[in-house]
């Protein structure tokens, strides 16, 4: 299987995890870690659900995959995630040692994996994080606009119940 199917095989896998996250009314996220073509750990936004900032799909796969492989190092491991690390996240990752990420949309407020910044290769840190960027970026990136085009209509809609239900009362 060449790099590039195994890439677009494993980051519809992460589709899958994001998919979760959106059931639950997260961010739709999704994260997967492979080490030997073999998936090692699955995660999903979580920070809304368990009322913490750093429950990212990121950093709950990455906490997954050290307690599986009893190591916090994360060596020969690839991470696959549907949307840019944010800088928490790929301090995370080059903290873990993980040799590549690949990631699917890129996220122009917060990417720091190339977008507003590239920390996961600031050459001025201890390692630098092989970066694979734009694999199903289309699905990727259509997954998250589609939820918050979701989340804007449904905040519309209960303001307009309110401001319905105040007029019925005034009358």
């Amino acid at each position: 299987m060449s790099t590039l199917h195994s890439d677009q095989y494993w980051m519809g896998v992460a589709l899958e995890y994001a998919k979760q996250a959106e059931k639950l009314n997260e961010i739709p996220v999704g994260a997967i870690i492979v080490k030997d073509n073999q998936l090692v750990a699955a995660g999903y936004n979580r920070s809304i659900t368990d009322n913490d900032p750093s429950a990212h799909a990121e950093m709950i796969a990455i906490r997954e995959a050290g307690q599986k492989l009893q190591n916090y190092r994360l060596i020969d491991c690839t991470l696959y995630v549907t949307l840019e690390p944010c800088s928490m996240c790929a301090g995370l990752l080059v903290h873990s040692r993980i040799k590549r990420v690949v990631f699917g949309a890129t996220d122009l407020k917060t990417g720091s994996a190339g977008s507003i910044m590239n920390l996961l290769q600031e050459p001025r840190l201890n390692h630098q994080v092989d970066i694979t960027s734009g694999i199903l970026a289309q699905q990727c990136g259509q997954t998250i606009s589609d939820f918050f085009k979701r989340r804007r209509e449904e905040i519309k809609a209960e303001k307009q119940a309110k401001k319905n239900l105040n007029l019925n009362c005034l009358d």
